[in-house]
């Protein structure tokens, strides 16, 4: 048995055939003693609940119910993957509840109005950045998460923590900056998961900033995805479809500066300036 009474991980995977699918974009972390560290990151877990996409055959899962989260709420498209989450749910009774569905089609805000909610997730990867973007531009805010603690590849985590004048600055450096506290909390390597992918994984975790600058997020989201779709280019150039020329002269932002130099007030002032 391992350390929460459950069988091992391996064993799990093995017994309900649970290889790893490429194109659900999982890679299981099966060290308990590493998903137990970021249940701890994602601080004090009692009397709150816990959002977890992709929980794959639990790993986490186990992780955040025994660190004492009261509820965890899984959502995992997998059907190969709910008997072993159903053993969990044996095990902790009344604490898990699994939502088999695809995330990107879950509205979030509704899984538990009224609850303390925070999402702790190893995401797929190749839904992750997608729905980042979705919880960082929700309409409500403060919204109705009070962390996320995620996983992604490196590269990814360096976008959403990188500051302007950085290579890794960009649309999601802008977004987590303007809306959240954000920071790496720790790296892990590629031979802690199976299958290893080629990258090094960090967990992100990112703090909702009670005020934060006031603009319209769709606005916001389209000037970044204007200013960064052609990053190379002088402002006045990849704004152009946006009326840019109006919008730098309101704002007094020179056109010949290129995104990368931009900080989170100066997106802010352009997409308020529209």
């Amino acid at each position: 048995m391992s350390i929460d009474g459950l069988p091992p991980l391996r064993e799990v995977i093995e017994r309900y055939g649970l290889q790893a699918k490429k194109s659900l974009g999982q890679n299981f972390l099966l060290d308990l003693n590493l998903t137990s560290k970021i249940a701890r990151s994602a601080g004090d877990l009692a009397s709150t609940t816990v959002i977890e996409v992709g929980p794959g055959p639990g790993g986490l899962t186990r992780a955040l119910l025994m660190n004492g989260a009261s509820r965890v709420i899984a959502i995992e498209r997998d059907e190969r993957c709910l008997e072993a989450l159903a053993e969990v749910s044996a095990h902790y009774p009344g604490r898990l509840e699994v939502i088999p569905g695809d995330a990107l089609k879950t509205d979030f805000a509704a899984l538990a109005p009224g609850e303390k909610v925070r999402i702790v997730a190893n995401l797929p990867y190749n839904i992750g950045t997608e729905l980042l973007i979705r919880w960082l531009t929700i309409e409500e805010w403060p919204p109705f998460y009070a962390s996320m603690t995620l996983m992604f590849q490196r590269e990814v985590a360096q976008r959403i923590v990188a500051k302007p004048g950085s290579d890794a600055y960009g649309r999601l450096g802008v977004l987590a900056g303007w809306r959240t506290d954000a920071r790496i909390v720790f790296d892990l390597p590629p031979q802690a998961f199976t299958p290893p992918p080629k990258v090094t994984s960090s967990v992100v975790q990112l703090l909702p900033r009670e005020k934060p600058l006031a603009a319209d997020v769709r606005m916001l989201g389209r000037i970044t995805e204007a200013a960064f779709g052609q990053r190379r280019k002088m402002l006045r150039q990849s704004l152009k479809g946006i009326e840019g020329a109006r919008l730098l002269e309101t704002t007094g932002i020179d056109g010949t500066r290129r995104a990368e130099t931009l900080d989170i007030q100066e997106f802010v002032a352009l997409a308020n300036a529209v």
